[in-house]
């Protein structure tokens, strides 16, 4: 029996700028290390392999040496083939050299972790030659080539090495301007297609572009929650729902970033991760709650571009003290399917899902369900 012919691909940097407020990683890896950022993309991609690894026995893994792929697979035992030696320092042009040489061994599947950058690298040399499948590791994520988790990914993965029927669909490369974006403006951009298994199930849809254009719904949606407001901290994410309440409260906003509220009045701005545990260090005394919105069209709500949201805060600061806004608008474009978590640690995801009230106008509410379809389902 032919074994399968799996190219593995990690960007090291990915995603280091999320938990540290730098909104990305491409560069400032630098400074996003000096601020304490710690490298994720080798934990993601060890939960996406970890679900194939019962497969291990019947897998070539060909990837490039150390931090890019070698170590962790081989590491998990997994045979495996270096065909490319990276930089001691990695950078983009390590991940489009790897990729050369990958084409050149007969892949089955190019499996990636990194975020839109490294796809967009991985796009300028793949095209169409290969079919290609991201693990999401990065802060941005707007590519529709990601799992909607890395377990998703793994599952997907699993699916071609059982011989199930999985067909092959173009999916969008988009990235944004990173400088733009740190100032608070999206610019996104498309870059190209790609071939990725069609599992819609698993697979994430592309974001939704354009503004929510129903001011009106989106003060409704900042009323309630304002007048609910009593004197715990109030940890503000990222998006422009979120943002139409610090509005509303005349607060400055940090449209891409996690601010810090109390008595209606600004804490702190564009927090890290380790700003948020320092400030939630005791929420007996001092209860938090967490104010998000979802992505339109892939319906995360954790896990895309607020990584300073980490899984020990979110556990601090319990289930019940999440509030969810949304306009109705948004939820009706998910065509009924549920919200995404993707914290990081796939055991809260599981604890974290189930039906929550959804705050969409003034007394206004939907009840509607947080279900990865890859923790349900399996």
């Amino acid at each position: 029996m032919k074994r399968f012919r799996l190219g593995v691909i990690i960007n090291p940097l990915a995603g280091l700028g999320g938990s540290v407020g730098l909104k990305g990683s491409d560069g400032v890896a630098n400074d996003a290390i000096a601020k304490g950022a710690i490298p994720k993309a080798q934990q993601r991609m060890q939960q996406a392999l970890a679900v194939v690894l019962p497969f291990a026995d019947t897998i070539d893994i060909i990837t490039a040496s150390g931090d890019m792929g070698a170590d962790l697979c081989r590491q998990m035992g997994f045979q495996t083939d270096v065909v490319y030696t990276c930089s001691a320092t990695t950078s983009s042009l390590d991940t489009q050299q790897a990729v050369t040489y990958l084409l050149e061994q007969q892949l089955d599947l190019l499996l990636f972790a990194g975020g839109d950058g490294t796809a967009r690298d991985i796009s300028a040399v793949v095209e169409d030659k290969l079919p290609v499948l991201g693990v999401p590791a990065g802060v941005k994520i707007h590519s529709g080539v990601y799992g909607i988790t890395p377990h998703a990914s793994g599952l997907v993965v699993s699916m071609l090495l059982k011989g199930e029927l999985v067909s092959l669909m173009s999916a969008d490369v988009m990235d944004i301007d990173e400088v733009a974006f740190r100032q608070g403006t999206v610019r996104a951009k498309r870059f190209g297609e790609m071939m990725v298994p069609a599992e819609p199930r698993y697979i994430q849809a592309v974001k939704m572009g354009g503004k929510e254009v129903d001011e009106l719904v989106l003060a409704d949606i900042a009323a309630d929650i304002i007048e609910s407001m009593e004197d715990e901290l109030y940890i503000m994410g990222s998006g422009s729902t979120v943002a139409a309440v610090m509005e509303d409260l005349g607060i400055d906003n940090t449209l891409l970033g996690v601010d810090v509220i109390q008595h209606k009045a600004l804490i702190a701005s564009d927090v890290t991760a380790k700003q948020l545990l320092e400030l939630t260090n005791d929420t007996e005394s001092c209860p938090a709650k967490l104010v998000i919105t979802l992505i339109g069209g892939q319906g995360h709500i954790l896990g895309r571009g607020n990584q300073q949201l980490s899984p020990e805060l979110i556990k601090r600061i319990g289930k019940d003290n999440i509030l969810i806004l949304a306009t109705k608008t948004k939820l009706k474009a998910l065509e009924g399917r549920p919200l995404i978590v993707d914290s990081g640690d796939p055991e809260l995801d599981k604890a974290l899902t189930g039906y929550y009230k959804i705050v969409t106008g003034y007394h206004d509410y939907v009840m509607y369900q947080v279900a990865n379809p890859d923790l349900v389902e399996n």
